[in-house]
């Protein structure tokens, strides 16, 4: 039995090899034929030396539309189908069971905006997750800064930082519900013995309080990843010049890792007004359901109670469609402003 070895780089010159050894009668080759040859050769020995290898998907489509398929129908069956239907049902008026359909073009729409709840809803919405947002930012960028400055045991501080990660939205919910249930909860008590009336069954301002500690406690470690690693691309060097020229910890911090951090922050900005927007549903129906009068019924929470309490299926759609139009707008700045390239000029 023989075995052939094929070496890349031997590989990369041969065409250019054949055509230094070709016949004597053929024609020469054209230089700039010539030059593409060597062009691409040279561009397959850096490959090679980088240790990068090139992908061969053939002259058809096959194989990597095959590669895409799973992705594709997970976009087409969780997205867009749904999208379109959400879409379509926003300008009709139909009962549960969709027996009476009737088209009434952007009459959902126009009551929606008209609606007083929609407004509560939407004031409740933007304050919910401005004070998660700021809350989150915050209290990452304090934990992430500490633990920078920790020599010995770090891993094992990151790692219990992390943990809420590790818990299903609707269990802290219920957890920070626990902690602040008025009449048995720990931390309640100890508002209750600093003379405060804790009620968040009661009192709006409480409610409101209550999950917004839950939502952003269950959020803190996703920004804490991120603002880790950027402090690790903070060059030392500036550090240690900040250092000798008698700069404390914490203006080290202000003046020079919180500016190279700008890009991050801005990233972890957007993300966190999605995350207040969608992702905090559990949490709502853990802790509040909405209440007390409306105080927490966000406006991912209204689309639910619109849609399977209340079952006015056109109303939900619509609420629906503009809330995906909001997810729209933040993507495209998400794409438009995050992918710049940030020059600090140091």
């Amino acid at each position: 039995m023989t075995l052939r070895l094929s070496i890349p780089w031997r590989d990369a010159r041969a065409p250019v090899l054949q055509r230094k050894h070709g016949s004597a009668g053929s024609k020469a080759v054209p230089a700039s034929a010539a030059g593409s040859a060597r062009a691409s050769g040279r561009a397959a020995r850096r490959d090679q030396e980088a240790g990068l290898k090139r992908a061969n998907f053939g002259d058809g489509p096959g194989l990597p539309t095959l590669l895409l398929l799973p992705q594709l129908l997970i976009l087409l069956f969780f997205f867009f189908i749904p999208s379109l239907r959400a879409l379509t049902q926003s300008v009709l008026l139909s009962d549960p069971f969709g027996n009476n359909v009737q088209f009434v073009w952007f009459d959902n729409f126009k009551s929606l905006l008209a609606s007083s709840d929609y407004r509560q809803s939407i004031a409740v919405t933007f304050w919910f997750t401005v004070m998660q947002n700021v809350l989150t930012l915050g209290s990452a960028l304090v934990l992430a800064f500490a633990t920078d400055r920790i020599v010995r045991g770090r891993p094992a501080y990151r790692t219990i930082i992390l943990l809420p990660y590790a818990i299903a939205p609707a269990i802290a919910g219920i957890l920070w519900a626990f902690l602040f249930n008025p009449a048995v909860g720990p931390l309640a008590q100890v508002l209750h013995g600093f003379g405060i009336a804790w009620d968040p069954n009661l009192n709006p301002t409480d409610a409101l309080i209550l999950v917004t500690l839950a939502a952003s406690w269950k959020h803190i470690c996703y920004d804490y990843i991120f603002l880790v690693v950027g402090l690790l691309a903070v060059p030392v060097s500036l550090m240690e010049a900040a250092a000798v020229d008698g700069a404390g910890p914490i203006r080290r911090f202000v003046s020079i890792a919180l500016p190279m951090l700008g890009p991050t922050i801005f990233f972890l900005t957007v993300m966190n007004f999605i995350y207040g927007f969608f992702e905090t549903f559990a949490i709502i129906d853990a802790v509040t359901k909405g209440g007390p009068a409306g105080a927490t019924n966000i406006l991912v929470y209204k689309v639910f109670v619109d849609g399977f309490v209340n079952l006015d299926l056109g109303s939900s759609a619509a609420q629906s469609v503009l809330l995906m139009s909001f997810a729209l707008i933040c993507t495209l700045l998400q794409f438009r402003y995050f992918d710049r390239k940030v020059n600090y000029g140091v």
